[in-house]
């Protein structure tokens, strides 16, 4: 970024002479190149440490999900610990009154389940976690999951809210809406869960759309399950 000369009665007489720095689009596009660089680094990193090219980016393999707990859509208590009941788990971030990334996201991932053979659908499932706990009970979030399509919606209040989005990387922030109820701003991201707890594979959102491809990362994940 270039910077803002000083003032004529504080410059010296080298700062006056110097030449102009570069113009700030031409900085703009340099921090640009160098970010999509470095997402292309880890993205082949990722590529190269895994065996299987996974369509979404791997993690590494001892690489352990972290456990909580929570209400579920029944209103029963619920407590994730990962590998315990031998499930490959997609688990994602959202809230029931997102307008679009979150059902579809949900739309996308039970037609992921629907792809598998049968023999393998009991062992997949979706979870939900609500960033939105001050509005999502447990009787909205059964309704918003259920027509979605399978999966199960967990609320966590806070401050734990805050601690469990912290062990997986997400953001999520309240957003004010003029003239309408506030929004939720938040990561995207769906994580794929092993049946031994491991995080294996992340998808953005705008990587959901490709179902056979996810269903293949899915398929692979379940086969390889010890």
């Amino acid at each position: 970024m270039t910077e803002l000369p000083l003032s004529p009665n504080t410059q010296s007489p080298e700062l006056q002479s110097a030449p102009v720095g570069r113009p700030w689009y031409v900085s703009a596009l340099l921090a640009v190149v160098a970010v999509a660089l470095l997402l292309g680094a880890a993205w082949l990193f990722a590529r190269i440490k895994s065996p299987f090219p996974f369509y979404g980016t791997a993690y590494g393999s001892n690489t352990a999900a972290a456990g909580f707990s929570g209400t579920n859509q029944d209103g029963q208590p619920y407590a994730f610990v990962p590998g315990q009941d031998g499930k490959v788990t997609a688990l994602f971030f959202g809230f029931t009154h997102c307008p679009n990334i979150c059902p579809l996201t949900l739309a996308y991932l039970d037609r992921v389940k629907a792809a598998l053979p049968a023999e393998d659908r009991d062992r997949f499932q979706t979870v939900l976690v609500s960033v939105d706990p001050a509005r999502d009970t447990p009787e909205r979030l059964k309704e918003y999951v259920e027509y979605f399509g399978k999966a199960t919606g967990i609320r966590i209040p806070e401050p734990a809210l805050t601690g469990v989005a912290r062990d997986y990387g997400v953001g999520y922030q309240r957003a004010e809406v003029k003239g309408a109820d506030y929004q939720m701003n938040h990561t995207t991201a769906t994580y794929l869960i092993d049946s031994e707890g491991r995080l294996r594979v992340l998808w953005d959102y705008t990587q959901l759309p490709q179902v056979e491809r996810v269903v293949a990362d899915v398929r692979h994940v379940l086969a390889t399950a010890r």
